[in-house]
């Protein structure tokens, strides 16, 4: 059995202990992002499975885009990714 060459890791630990591979993350071709599935891309990128840039070409996203996911993640948790409740985690 042969691997594929790839660039950078198979997989990465996350701190709750799991492990994340690349058939963790959404497909390429994904249009209804759901919380579970921009909190996995952000997860991935943030424990280096994959690098921010290749994730924005892979996912079509753009900078801001993906930098909100990050910050709302990481302020108020996968929760705030939930698009009906973007209201009550917005800054005014």
């Amino acid at each position: 059995m042969y691997l594929k060459k790839l660039d950078g890791p198979r997989a990465v630990t996350l701190p709750d202990g799991r492990f994340m591979t690349l058939a963790d993350l959404p497909p390429p071709d994904t249009t209804r992002w759901v919380a579970s599935r921009k909190a996995a891309v952000v997860r991935g990128v943030l424990y280096g499975l994959i690098t921010q840039a290749d994730a924005l070409k892979r996912y079509n996203l753009s900078e801001d885009e993906f930098q909100e996911w990050i910050s709302a993640m990481s302020v108020h948790g996968e929760g705030a990714l939930k698009a009906t409740h973007l209201k009550n985690y917005r800054k005014l």
